[in-house]
């Protein structure tokens, strides 16, 4: 049984098939697209970690705000996806290992928590996505429960997937 947090519109997790050894099918979306076309399987005790991270990052707002004002979101990522210095690691965002190694994405703070993101793997299963940038709009506390009711249904079925010896 699959259980999804959020909303495919702006950002969801979807939590899926369980597996022995602190694996799990885990499918990310954000702004209707699913975002681990390549690779959905997480290993729990990383996943859960960089979760959390991301969570407590947006709590606190230690999110960037907008870098270029008066732009649009898709000038905006081409800026910083084109930028060679440390600027624009500033602005990256859901650094969550495999599960997103195919999609380059950045984040700014703008009222809502902004999510740009283009996918460049040659062999995306959606060719018309490449070279396309997309944008996703979510409240922070929105996207802090999100990412928080996702870690801790992880963290349960973990303890109880592996128990302690």
């Amino acid at each position: 049984m699959t259980r999804r947090f959020g909303d495919r519109a702006t950002f969801a997790v979807e939590i899926g098939e369980v597996e022995p050894h602190q694996l799990r099918v885990v499918d990310l979306w954000a702004a209707g697209r699913r975002l681990t076309t390549e690779d959905d399987w997480a290993f729990l005790p990383f996943f859960i970690r960089v979760v959390r991270s991301s969570a407590a990052q947006v709590r606190r707002r230690d999110v960037k705000p907008c870098p270029f004002p008066g732009r649009t979101p898709e000038e905006i990522f081409r800026l910083l996806h084109t930028d060679e210095t440390e600027f624009r690691e500033q602005f990256w965002f859901l650094q969550w290992g495999e599960t997103v190694d195919n999609v380059s994405m950045y984040a700014y703070l703008d009222d809502d928590l902004v999510i740009l993101f283009a996918f460049w793997q040659a062999d995306h299963p959606f060719p018309e996505d490449l070279g396309k940038v997309f944008v996703a709009r979510i409240p922070p506390k929105e996207f802090v429960a999100t990412v928080e009711e996702t870690a801790d249904l992880l963290d349960v079925e973990l303890v109880n997937a592996d128990p302690p010896r």
